[in-house]
């Protein structure tokens, strides 16, 4: 349970960096969303650049069965790295944005 409490922390930590770390153009505002309840976080970039608009996901994570799944990663950014510098051990990182059948060449877990 300590875990799961240091996930959810970190995490927070984590997207509020990145958040702080991000430039935008035109209105577009970075958003965290911290859903602690059902454990989903989510860096979202929301507004207007030249007359488009702008609104999805930058960095998704999930915390599911004890496990940090990287669901999506639209940044450059290497948020698995970022994580176990945190503390998240390899084995309790799933690149979710990675068919199941090809996770087992990574160096994370597979789910």
């Amino acid at each position: 349970m300590a875990d799961l409490e240091n996930y959810r922390t970190w995490i927070q930590q984590l997207l509020s960096e990145y958040a702080k770390r991000r430039s935008t153009k035109g209105e577009v505002e970075i958003q965290t969303i911290f859903d602690v309840e059902r454990d989903h976080y989510q860096l979202m970039y929301m507004g207007w650049e030249n007359k488009q608009r702008v609104l999805g996901p930058v960095i998704h994570i999930d915390i599911k069965e004890g496990k940090v799944w990287i669901q999506w990663n639209g940044t450059e950014e290497q948020v698995a790295d970022d994580l176990m510098e945190l503390g998240v051990p390899r084995e309790d990182i799933v690149l979710g944005f990675h068919p199941p059948h090809l996770r087992k060449f990574t160096e994370f877990a597979v789910s």
